[in-house]
Parts: C-alpha cells; structure tokens; sequence
C-alpha cells in the first residue's frame, strides 16, 4: 500500500514534515552523544573522531531505511521484521523489552543527577528519578506525539547552540593538554569494550530505526507528508546528530583531555564534570543555563525513550498477537509500564544499572548487523523508489564493517585474541 501524498514539496512543506527526525536526534544525543562522545575526548582526544564519523556514515543507510519504508508502505518496519518472519519479530521484541527497561532507568537517572544541580535543595536520586518519570509520564499522556514532536525542535536548537559556542570558545584558547603529553591509545584490546560501547550507541541502537518508522506513522495521522519531506526531515536530524557527535568529541578533547583532572566514567557522575567543562570555557555564568540546557536534552531524551520504546513494544505485541489495531489508551499502558520498570531497576539494581547498560550497548552492537541486514532486505524488496549505486555500495559497506566489527569484539571477549 503506497500512501504517499501527491502535493510537490516546498519549504513549508519540509518544516510542517519537520518531527520524527528530530525526535530521533534527541533521542540519540542523550548517552551517546553527551556522555560517550565527551568522553572518548576526553580520554583520548581527537584518536576516535574518525571512529565515530564512520560509525554515523556507515550506519546511515539502514537508519534512513526505517522512515523510507514506512513512507513508501504505510506499514511500520516492525511490520516489515514480521512478514519476513517471526522469529526476527520475537528477537527486535526481546532486545527492546530489555532496553526499554534498561534505558529507561539510565536516562532517568543522569536526568536526575543534572537536575541536582539545577534545584537549590539536594534531594535523594532515586526521588528525583520518579519525579522525572512521573512527570514524563503525565506529559506524554496529555500529547502522545505533538508534544513531544515540539519539545524536541526547542531542546535540540537549544543544546546545539550551547555546545557549538563552547566548543568555538575552547578552540579559540586551545587544548589544555601541555605539549608534550602523550595521549593512552585508543588501539589496544583494553579500550575495544569503550570503542564498542561507544559504536553500539552512535548514533543510536539500529533498533532505533523501527521506533522512527512509528513515529513517521504518528506524524503522518496529524498531516500528510510525501516522500520527499519525510526523507529530508530525517536527513536533517541526522546530519545534526552526527556533527554533535565530533562537537562533543572536541569539547572533551580540548577541554578535559591531558588536563590532569580524571575522567569519572560513571553518566551520572561525569555530569558535573560535563558541566564544569561548559562553564570554564563560556564561562561561570553559564553554569546555570547549561546545567538547565543539559537537563531539558536529557529529559527530552527521557520523554523520547519512554514514548518510542513504548510504542514499538506494543506494534511487536500487536502483531505477534494479531490485534488488528492499537488506540491510544494501549499506547498509555506501555508508557506507564516502561516507567515503572525503569523506576523498579533504579530503586532495587541500582548498583547493577551501569552493567547492565554496558551489556545493553554491547547487545546493541552485536545484532547491528542483523537489522542492518533486515532493514536493506526489506527496503530492496518493498521501495518504489530503486536504492541509488552509491546508497547500495554504502549498505554494502556498512553490514561488512559492522559484521567484521563484531566479529572482532567476539574473538576478544572468547580469548581468541592475544
């Protein structure tokens, strides 16, 4: 089923299609980009920028194959995971049950950590945590996809702004890192689980690419939107995911890396640092805007887990059961549960939280290549729109170089490698 509008596309029509994608970058740029970018600066200076260019370049395809394929079917790619068979449609429902619970938690709680620094009164993290899932919750009840698709467009201008202006800023001054120092490689077996951590979520899971295509559904029921703009919407909020991706990379490159000062590597804890690092270089006035910056990104980000993974569990469920539809009050039951199971991590595996999140990402890394697979075997067989040379040679190159990736990190972790 083709339910693609016929209108040409202009200006308007790109800014009114404007939604999905964004949502998508604000949902990426929450760990990966804030925490695990900054990060892999920070540790290692500028030695994993050709890393993360590649991860984002190679990942492309099958991201931008997920709203393609809902705007040429109508079908949701969840859909698509169960006429190719069920067993791939139980193995997508598995790992997103997982990492809904699992990401859920872990957003709450470095949303909660950065908003510790925005109330003048210090409260428990654990209350703080359920005051960001209640009130995610509520928000989400009253707008399923409208105000989540606006909060969105404010929060990723407004972060890309802070970031941009303090990374213009440290340039300007330079690396605090003296001139004889010498960097820890990044090519050694023992930093392959950050490379891989760091890979499996940048941008996002490939997962992530089924909970776009349900989105582009929910924007398409508020206005139609043709091919042209859906693609170009998520073009957009790609784009800007993967140059905020270096820009976080510089920002620990330049300011934290070689300063002597140690890189904590736990989300939460590494907030403040992230925090300081802001105001040093625009300065201690910021401190305040940015931590309010950084807050509402991660509670965007939080909105957008909740919602997204919410709505791609109850597609699989739907379809794994044969419901012939879903409504909104199904959807709030998801959204409700995915909260609670977060809040349940938190209160009773909150020292087991950071290790599940690194399995979590290695998981995510792991299957990249079957739904990277997934998602180019349903898009050759369903598009109306034939796959250009150089996307198909890119796809190519991409499932080798997640397939090999992998390969190598399994040869690590079984002792294959010395």
């Amino acid at each position: 089923m083709n339910t693609q509008t016929s209108s040409p596309s202009t200006w308007a029509s790109k800014f009114r299609a404007m939604g999905p994608g964004i949502m998508m970058a604000s949902a990426a740029v929450g760990g990966s980009h804030i925490i695990m970018s900054t990060q892999a600066g920070a540790l290692y200076g500028w030695q994993l920028a050709m890393m993360i260019i590649l991860a984002n370049l190679f990942k492309y395809p099958f991201f931008r194959f997920g709203p393609q394929y809902t705007l040429e079917t109508g079908k949701s790619l969840i859909q698509g995971y169960a006429e190719k068979s069920p067993v791939y449609l139980w193995i997508f429902l598995l790992l997103n049950l997982f990492a809904t619970v699992i990401n859920t938690a872990a957003v709450a709680m470095v949303c909660a950590a950065i908003l510790n620094f925005v109330l003048p009164v210090k409260l428990d993290i654990n209350v703080l945590a359920g005051i960001v899932l209640a009130s995610s919750v509520l928000m989400l009840l009253v707008g399923p996809y409208r105000l989540l698709d606006n909060m969105s467009k404010i929060i990723m201008v407004s972060l890309t702004i802070a970031t941009v202006t303090a990374v213009a800023i440290a340039a300007s001054r330079g690396a605090v890192a003296p001139s004889d120092y010498i960097s820890p490689s990044a090519w050694d077996l023992a930093a392959l689980g950050f490379i891989v951590s760091l890979m499996g979520w940048m941008p996002a899971p490939i997962e992530i690419s089924a909970v776009n295509s349900m989105w582009v559904a929910a924007k398409k029921q508020l206005n139609p939107v043709s091919y042209e703009d859906g693609i170009f919407d998520f073009n957009v909020g790609y784009i800007v995911t993967a140059i905020l991706a270096i820009v976080f990379l510089a920002l620990g490159a330049l300011v934290q890396h070689g300063s002597g000062v140690e890189v904590k590597m736990a989300g939460a804890a590494y907030i403040g640092q992230l925090i300081d690092m802001y105001a040093k270089t625009i300065g201690e006035w910021s401190r305040w805007l940015v931590a309010f910056i950084a807050f509402a990104c991660m509670y965007g980000t939080t909105m957008t887990v909740v919602d997204g993974y919410s709505r791609s569990n109850m597609e699989a469920v739907r379809l794994l059961t044969k419901m012939d539809k879903t409504n909104n009050r199904i959807l709030a039951i998801w959204i409700i549960a995915a909260a609670i199971s977060g809040m349940g991590v938190i209160l009773f595996f909150k020292g087991a939280v950071l290790k599940m999140l690194a399995f979590a990402t290695v998981a995510s890394f792991v299957s990249a290549p079957i739904f990277a697979w997934l998602n180019l075997s349903l898009i050759r067989k369903g598009s109306t729109h034939p796959l250009s040379a150089a996307l198909l040679y890119l796809s190519f190159v991409g499932l080798i170089f997640l397939t090999g990736f992998t390969l190598l990190f399994l040869a690590n972790q079984l002792g294959l490698l010395k």
